[in-house]
């Protein structure tokens, strides 16, 4: 875990500061929120919760897309403040790296119960593919390819070495690096013609509805029962301290499997992100009862009706 002292502190500081009525306004150099998004639907859909919530409280939000190694390495370098989308355990080297830096700290676990490892349509599954030691039989329906995420990302690498590993015989395989969407693609692109394919599936995700199998036997390299992941929400060293009210709210969005396929359905649908997020909000508002409590607006107004007003707005 990242400096589990550092949380221990923040945890702490945003305590001291709901000893009050209520917790003192952030300082006018908290207003900007940088957050990154490694242009995945799942962080896209988190950031543009955060995002309503954020403008609705009265700051503002700015995210850029970087690739996973680039978004660590802003974080670490205090060029972003915020990351929600810290996928354990397949992250754990860039977790260590930061770490060895001091150089973030994990406010809360956002999200729990999801899978992330190799999958196949069903009726690959159905034609004997169930575990990645079926693979290397069927080599040439699969072309000897295996489809994954963006360059660098800590997946990918996962599947290399599974290439490499002399216990599943595919030697000669291809990692075919791509990006969600172009390997959503060419998912999708198989399918119609009942194509074989391999793929990094994992849910939260609208790929679920397509009919998919994920793949038993990669627990050396995604985790057991099936990848089952965990995702935690950093912050860069100091921000807890700098700016505790936002950094407050972070430690309490919490999000679901459900919830989150859902807005990546409106998504998929074409719907704008922040408008995603809103219409969402605006049809479950206790939600942000849990999100929201103790915390006010950057000015120190009571968060809640502020942004229950602005979603409703």
């Amino acid at each position: 875990m990242i400096r589990n002292a550092s949380l221990v502190a923040a945890t702490l500081i945003l305590g001291a500061g709901m000893a009050g009525a209520a917790l003192a306004a952030d300082p006018a150099s908290c207003k900007t929120v940088r957050m990154s998004d490694p242009g995945w639907s799942d962080i896209t859909s988190t950031n543009a919760l955060a995002g309503v919530v954020l403008e609705g409280l009265g700051y503002e939000q700015t995210v850029e897309t970087l690739g996973v190694p680039v978004g660590y390495q802003a974080l670490a370098n205090k060029q972003t403040d915020v990351f929600l989308g810290n996928w354990m355990p397949a992250q754990q080297k860039f977790r260590d790296e930061l770490d060895a830096k001091k150089a973030a700290d994990v406010l809360t676990q956002n999200l729990q119960g999801i899978r992330f490892t190799l999958a196949v349509p069903n009726y690959v599954a159905e034609a004997g593919v169930k575990d990645v030691k079926d693979l290397a039989a069927n080599a040439d329906k699969f072309k000897k390819e295996i489809y994954g995420i963006e360059p660098g990302a800590p997946a990918n690498q996962n599947i290399q070495s599974m290439i490499d590993a002399p216990a599943y015989n595919l030697s000669g395989w291809k990692l075919v690096d791509s990006s969600e969407q172009g390997m959503l693609s060419q998912v999708q692109r198989a399918a119609r013609s009942k194509d074989w394919i391999v793929f990094l599936g994992w849910e939260p995700h609208p790929m679920n509805n397509m009919g998919l199998t994920y793949l038993s036997g990669a627990d050396e390299f995604f985790g057991k029962n099936f990848g089952a992941a965990e995702v935690f929400t950093l912050a860069r060293a100091g921000y807890a301290a700098e700016c505790p009210n936002a950094a407050k709210l972070f430690t309490q969005l919490h999000f679901t499997v459900e919830q989150e396929n859902q807005i990546m359905a409106a998504l998929a649908d074409g719907t704008e992100a922040q408008k995603a997020a809103k219409d969402w909000l605006k049809s479950n508002p206790g939600t942000l009862d849990a999100w929201l409590a103790g915390v006010t607006t950057l000015d120190g107004q009571p968060g809640l009706d502020a942004v229950k007003a602005e979603i409703e707005g």
